[in-house]
């Protein structure tokens, strides 16, 4: 059953939310260990244990239980006397008491890394998955306590499922009579079961087992339960599966955001923690985001940012925050409660996983305009910049989107100059990772757009625009789309355009444009308009064979494509060779629609372009015909 190498296939997607390294048995050197009374006394009680009369060694059980078990020393002295594979023995037996006494201590014991592999090891995880089948409650209780203990590694949570016990676990949930008055001994029968599917559901495979047996409904049922043992479990095993999307529509579509939200108000950290965290990763879906908001879950969310000590409560609870704040209906009720303000406070000396989505949840909120100048007004923005110095890959990309929004504003971005913000934005386009590289790009858009002599700024840098260019050849597409949004603010100067056409941005630009992805063939179409007002940079891109792609851009369906793309082609079409292309490839049928657009830009575009490749058939008819 344990071999490694029959199990390599079977452990792909095996801990897809694992929230702490598979845990690594490592035996303590304790000195004098072997010398503690405990050890002794342990030692005394094994013969008896292992002695075969059921009354001693039931007598021998209850004295072993009198023992302190939450210490290391006998905890070891179980293992090292061989009274563990006695105890697991004794689970196989037909005897209620024996059972019900080894897995007293099994209980206990199981909290020792090194107990939890030797159980497993053992082959007792199997034993206790068919005592989940027992007639007698109790028994089942302590067995699912156990497992709960057991299941905090891989293997022991891929055996449990192998076994048939997450579909047992979850039959320990169907004895329901939910209500404020839920049933004392059904409660601890779900609770223990609960606490066994929460451990099992840090495995993907597990997460889809539970989902089979029909878990959701119950685990849904269960929540509306007001007794806080029973929900902290239930909550931990919802929130530990919302990392999978079936989880999280039904946990939007079967009313459990209004339990979650209630419970956001608990007395209870852990369970305020878990209700947080479920929120947090079911907030991925704009549906969900709403009915957060309609069940008034964002002020006591926002209120939770006062309780800044307990840092695992935090996190979660801003996490909450960033994912609700890519709404904007919920950024306007934030601004409401003075959420901006209180997680402006949170942007120093606290943990990095904090400060990862209080980052996350500010880069959405400063998409508002008045929430710009909250932050600057605050004092944001200087503890926003010094993060552009930070090393994690999640934290650089939110900081890069938040220092982007508040650059919009003008006042803001004055700030981030004087705190030479917009360097460490361009030297972080020098990072490996392309997540970094493309949301630096899109911040840098702005700063370019409403910094004071912003060609000169970009002149500063040195090998900068060489930098940015030679992106141009990156694999990512969102690198692609937002260097080329970049390029677009940077060409406005002349002087750095004559810099980029050096560099060679004319044939790179080129050679994407025969892209379908209608985002990037937008910021692609402005580059090479603002590209065009350069030296013979039309010529050039007409020879490098830009045009005739671009032409079928104005097939898409994006307004936004259409208005790039017409500003493009009329810029291109002062070049006659262009035009040429331009009326081979149908351009004029098309544009011709858009010179009746609402949007004055690219009606006036249309039109531009469709009068310089009239002019020039007129001119050619002239020569011809005279």
């Amino acid at each position: 059953i344990f071999s490694k190498a029959s199990s390599s296939v079977e452990d792909i997607g095996e801990s897809s939310s694992e929230t702490e390294e598979d845990e690594q048995p490592v035996r303590r050197q304790e000195g004098g260990t072997d010398l503690s009374p405990e050890y002794w006394g342990i030692q005394k009680l094994a013969k008896y244990v292992k002695g075969g009369d059921p009354t001693a060694t039931l007598i021998a059980l209850c004295s072993m239980r009198d023992l302190n078990l939450s210490q290391e020393a006998c905890q070891l002295a179980i293992k090292d006397t061989g009274c563990l594979e006695v105890l697991i023995n004794l689970l196989d037996t037909e005897e209620i008491k024996c059972q019900t006494g080894s897995l007293k201590i099994l209980k206990e014991i199981s909290q020792n890394v090194l107990i939890r592999h030797a159980i497993a090891d053992l082959g007792g995880l199997e034993i206790m998955v068919k005592i989940l089948d027992s007639p007698d409650s109790d028994l089942k209780c302590l067995a699912a306590e156990t497992i709960a203990n057991v299941a905090r590694f891989k293997r022991a949570r891929k055996t449990v499922r192998q076994h048939g016990g997450i579909k047992r676990l979850v039959e320990l949930l169907e004895s329901i009579s939910v209500g404020s008055s839920c049933q004392a001994k059904d409660t601890e029968t779900a609770r223990c079961g609960a606490l066994a599917l929460w451990s099992c559901s840090k495995s993907t495979k597990n997460k889809k087992a539970i989902r089979k047996a029909g878990g959701i409904p119950l685990l849904a049922r269960w929540l509306k339960c007001s007794h806080t043992n029973i929900l902290i479990p239930i909550v931990g095993t919802l929130q530990e599966c919302a990392s999978e999307p079936s989880y999280r529509l039904a946990i939007r579509t079967e009313g459990m955001i209004e339990d979650l939200v209630k419970n956001l108000s608990s007395e209870h950290e852990e369970l305020q923690m878990h209700c947080a965290s479920a929120i947090f990763k079911c907030a991925e879906d704009e549906e969900t985001r709403d009915l957060v908001r309609k069940h008034e879950g964002l002020q006591p969310l926002s209120v939770l940012l006062d309780n800044s000590e307990n840092k695992q409560l935090l996190a979660a609870v801003t996490g909450a925050i960033w994912k609700c704040a890519i709404s904007r209906e919920n950024v306007l009720k934030f601004q409401e409660y003075k959420t901006v303000e209180a997680l402006v406070t949170l942007l120093t000396d606290q943990p990095e996983e904090v400060l990862i989505n209080v980052i996350g949840a500010l880069g959405e909120c400063c998409q508002e305009q008045e929430n710009r100048g909250t932050i600057r007004r605050c004092g944001g923005i200087a503890p926003m910049v010094k993060l552009l110095s930070a090393t994690n890959r999640a934290l650089l990309v939110n900081v890069n989107k938040a220092v982007g929004g508040c650059a919009m504003e003008p006042e803001n971005m004055a700030v981030i100059d004087s705190l030479d913000g917009v360097r460490l934005l361009w030297s972080l386009l020098k990072n490996p990772n392309p997540d970094v590289q493309a949301s630096a790009a899109w911040a840098l858009c702005p700063c370019v757009e409403n910094a004071k002599n912003s060609g000169e700024m970009v002149r500063s840098f040195v090998g900068g625009l060489e930098l940015i260019v030679n992106l141009l050849k990156s694999k990512d597409r969102e690198v692609l789309t937002s260097v080329c949004a970049a390029i677009a603010n940077i060409a406005k100067d002349q002087e750095n355009l004559a810099v980029m056409t050096d560099h060679g941005v004319v044939p790179l630009l080129s050679k994407l444009a025969n892209t379908n992805n209608n985002k990037l063939r937008r910021h692609l179409a402005e580059a090479i308009a603002h590209c065009c007002m350069w030296g013979s940079n039309r010529v050039a891109f007409g020879e490098a064979k830009a045009v005739a792609p671009l032409a079928r851009y104005l097939k898409a369906k994006d307004p936004l494509v259409h208005r790039a793309t017409a500003l493009a082609l009329y810029q291109l079409s002062e070049d006659p060779n262009n035009c040429v292309i331009m009326h081979e490839n149908g351009v004029v049928k098309l544009l011709l629609a858009m010179v009746g657009s609402t949007d004055d830009a690219l009606q006036e575009a249309a039109a531009g372009c469709i009068a310089n490749i009239r002019r020039l058939a007129l001119a050619t008819e002239k020569a011809k015909y005279g």
